[in-house]
């Protein structure tokens, strides 16, 4: 593959061109897939577990008589990982519980609005969620199991639903009982969204539904959320992302590293290298090929460098705004001066500083949730943190004073928009306060 082929020259590049290579590859469900997860969800409303445990066979190949994994399984799970495992989960478990710990909220949630008038607001956890944790290469994904259920745990939410494909491997039953979750249930696909949305006989229908996965699992998430069950999710994943800004004094073996790792997740997955430097870029690009040769996910590397770009500007900060564009879930700066770029960085899901942050430390224990936006959506929305697994619920307080401050307003403004219900609800009561010219009513509140 020529390389010259894939540097674009950005200071050359027309306004059209300069849009078109930002377009990410095509995220899209065929109508087969559509259709599929459709009649998945309808047989699961339908007929429940009968339903989850025949498309475990069908699509999974495995026939249980239990879908839910017993509680003394989980505590047995001590015995059958490595004891280098536990000490690294634990580790991992450590800085996350750390990192979302600090986004409690402790400042005032009450204000005097005016004087007989007081707002606040209280913060209740979400009571039930459904987490799906999708299958890995050699396990389910132990690492999202830490990022959704440390925030749920610290939330407080009462009820936490796992769902994964079967079979369930040790460390993820492992996982589960470092974070006293026990309620696992071996259902992938579609069929798990399923379960979780409507409720079956054996798992629990919730509020909300949170974890990534492929893309029956996003279209069944998609299709729950549109039908008017009260069930909510957390966000619709595409394939993995993540630009890098380099300049000449970066190290090429570490950017290659860093696009390698993200690239394997999959073959829709993408990267983009930003630099000022032409020398540095060829550089990364010919490491990408060393470090691949003996890679066991070889061919997937190279089928998802396909969809990434390699983009040259002399100005640095002209990488940053076409980053801002891209609005990536990871976003790599190693320039030197990467606190100073920081400061002109708007959108990105998950930010790393300099050579030494791998984006693969992001993803298991640098302490920050792995579950971020992708496809340009970390222009408008977070990643996964404590807020995602708790409700606000706004609270107003008038005494009689209060009342009549702000009367006369709302009585001109109801009327305005012709809402004569409104309106009326304010005149009773101004009618009841002239009939028996009792202000005492205000004594009584606290405010």
């Amino acid at each position: 593959m020529n390389i010259d082929i894939n540097i674009y020259y950005w200071d050359k590049m027309s306004d059209l061109e300069k849009k078109n290579v930002l377009v990410r590859p095509s995220f899209s469900y065929s109508k087969k897939v559509k259709r599929d997860v459709k009649k998945i969800l309808n047989n699961v409303k339908k007929s429940g577990d009968l339903a989850v445990h025949k498309y475990n066979f069908l699509l999974d190949k495995i026939k249980l008589t239990e879908i839910k994994i017993n509680c003394d399984k989980i505590k047995e799970e001590d015995i059958l990982v490595s004891k280098m495992f536990k000490k690294s989960i634990l580790h991992a478990k450590k800085n996350i519980e750390k990192f979302h710990n600090l986004q409690k909220r402790y400042k005032k949630t009450s204000i005097l609005i005016e004087h007989g008038i007081n707002c606040r607001y209280i913060e209740k956890p979400i009571s039930n969620v459904g987490i799906y944790i999708p299958k890995g290469v050699r396990s389910n994904l132990f690492s999202t199991m830490l990022m959704l259920c440390i925030p749920a745990k610290i939330a407080g939410c009462k009820n936490i639903v796992v769902c994964s494909p079967p079979s369930i491997s040790n460390e993820l039953l492992y996982t589960a009982k470092i974070c006293n979750i026990k309620n696992v249930f071996q259902v992938g696909g579609a069929q798990a969204i399923a379960a979780m949305a409507f409720g079956t006989n054996s798992i629990a229908k919730v509020d909300k539904i949170f974890g990534p996965g492929n893309f029956y699992v996003t279209e069944a998430k998609n299709q729950v959320s549109k039908m008017n069950l009260g069930v909510s999710i957390d966000m619709l994943a595409g394939p993995s992302e993540l630009v890098i800004i380099a300049d000449k004094y970066s190290n090429a073996g570490f950017i290659a590293s860093d696009l390698i790792a993200q690239l394997e997740h999959g073959k829709d997955s993408h990267t983009i290298l930003l630099s000022n430097s032409i020398s540095l870029i060829k550089k990364v690009y010919k490491e990408i090929n060393l470090q691949i040769l003996d890679l066991p996910r070889k061919a997937i590397v190279k089928a998802s460098l396909l969809n990434s770009k390699f983009i040259f500007s002399k100005d640095l900060l002209k990488c940053i705004h076409i980053s801002n564009i891209y609005a990536p879930e990871h976003l790599s700066i190693y320039s030197e001066n990467y606190n100073v770029l920081l400061k002109y960085v708007e959108n990105a899901g998950s930010i790393f500083l300099g050579s030494w942050s791998a984006v693969a430390i992001g993803d298991y224990c640098s302490g920050t949730n792995h579950v971020l936006p992708t496809y340009g959506y970390a222009s408008s929305v977070s990643g996964i943190g404590l807020k995602d697994f708790i409700k606000n619920i706004t609270i107003q307080e008038l005494t009689c004073k209060g009342f009549l401050k702000v009367s006369n307003t709302v009585e001109i403004l109801s009327n305005s928009e012709g809402l004569d219900g409104h309106e009326r609800s304010i005149k009773i009561r101004n009618k009841y306060l002239k009939e028996t010219k009792n202000f005492e009513l205000q004594k009584t509140s606290k405010i």
